[in-house]
């Protein structure tokens, strides 16, 4: 009811809610105490399909006291839990209080494992079969939906799983990037490049970085316009942590390989956005799921 402005709502939402249960008491005693004049046969006259006859007589005295029960049962509930407008109940009752009570005790009762791994770097904890099993439960409920189950990533959200790092996969780096997110983003660099037959061969320079297939000719006559790329990427291509500017000289493509997708990427730009994990996840968390992370693509033994 904190939407409302106005005390007439809350008294509106409590009075309907108490008029009606004592209307369905009503209608029920007038439903037992209304005569209906019937026929000989006991029927009221209404005739349905020919011979189809409504008879005269009384509700079922199990369904008359399971009707009352049941309105009793709606005012001890409208007393006890919030039903009438703003008021809390006497028990002071809300969804929101049962959540964080049942995420206290979920807390309090793992605080003593969270602990345990809390006093480990990430290095070592990712050779900590209980602790990878923990992590790999926080990743399935947290990251998964972006990264995939086997945390191979999928077009425009990064594998996981191999050494190629946008922002560092050092386990400091990673735990940055899990506590505030990432913004990461690639502006529109056509202007920058020149002519369409520039982007064209700038594209062609960019595959030949990594050794993919492209056109020589082109090739060489892009490199001088990849300048206009280096401040970010490096003259050599290799990329910028420090950014999250990508390499352009090994074989992994976030957003698609080819000249057509250089071509795009370089027209249009990009934006993409890692949310920020801190809030949702605690600190203790944070740092098993660091050291899953970086074990999926440091491969430490397990102990």
């Amino acid at each position: 009811m904190s939407d409302f402005t106005s005390e007439f709502w809350h008294l509106y939402v409590a009075g309907l809610t108490v008029v009606s249960i004592i209307a369905c008491l009503i209608l029920l005693w007038i439903s037992g105490t209304t005569k209906v004049n019937a026929s000989s046969d006991n029927t009221t006259g209404h005739v349905w399909d020919e011979d189809l006859r409504e008879m005269n007589n009384p509700l079922p005295r199990w369904w008359i006291y399971l009707f009352i029960l049941t309105c009793v049962f709606g005012f001890v509930y409208a007393a006890l839990y919030p039903t009438l407008g703003k008021f809390q109940g006497t028990l002071n009752w809300s969804s929101a209080g049962q959540h964080t009570d049942e995420v206290k005790k979920a807390v309090d009762s793992t605080a003593p494992l969270y602990a345990k791994f809390n006093g480990q770097p990430p290095e070592q904890l990712a050779g900590d079969a209980q602790a990878m099993a923990v992590g790999e439960r926080l990743f399935m409920n947290n990251c998964a939906q972006c990264h995939g189950s086997d945390a191979r990533g999928s077009k425009g959200f990064p594998n996981l799983a191999d050494a190629d790092w946008l922002w560092g996969g050092a386990p400091d780096a990673i735990k940055t990037t899990l506590n505030e997110g990432r913004q990461g983003v690639m502006p529109p660099m056509a202007a920058a490049v020149g002519s369409a037959e520039d982007v064209r061969n700038l594209a062609q320079y960019v595959l030949s970085l990594s050794g993919s297939p492209h056109d020589s000719i082109q090739a060489s006559l892009g490199k001088s316009k990849f300048g206009a790329c280096a401040a970010c990427h490096g003259m050599d291509g290799k990329g910028n942590t420090a950014m999250g500017a990508p390499n352009l000289t090994d074989a992994v493509w976030l957003h698609g390989w080819g000249a057509d997708a250089i071509i795009k990427m370089v027209n249009e730009g990009k934006h993409n956005v890692m949310p920020a994990q801190k809030g949702k996840l605690s600190d203790e968390q944070i740092h098993v799921l660091t050291a899953y992370v970086w074990g999926l693509s440091n491969k430490p033994a397990a102990k």
